[in-house]
């Protein structure tokens, strides 16, 4: 069975880290890492390239739309597609 990357996202520091607490202890589940804020997200986002981000909506820098967009966008150009 695979295991499921996964990104938390979420300016909450304790947020973060008892979400990553709850994912660690599913076997099928990798947390590969955490971001505070919109612009660390991309940048780790863009990196490590998750199976999943688990993104807060109201983030400073960028927000959590904001972000997804910029993931469409990036995967779009990975895969040549306009």
């Amino acid at each position: 069975m695979k295991t499921i990357s996964v990104m938390v996202i979420d300016d909450h520091p304790l947020f973060r880290q008892g979400l990553r607490n709850v994912l660690q202890g599913e076997p099928d589940l990798s947390v590969l890492g955490e971001a505070g804020d919109g612009q660390e997200a991309l940048t780790v986002i863009r990196r490590d390239r998750p199976d999943v981000a688990l993104l807060d909506i109201n983030l400073p820098e960028l927000n959590g739309l904001q972000v997804v967009r910029q993931i469409v966008d990036f995967a779009r150009d990975l895969n040549g597609q306009q």
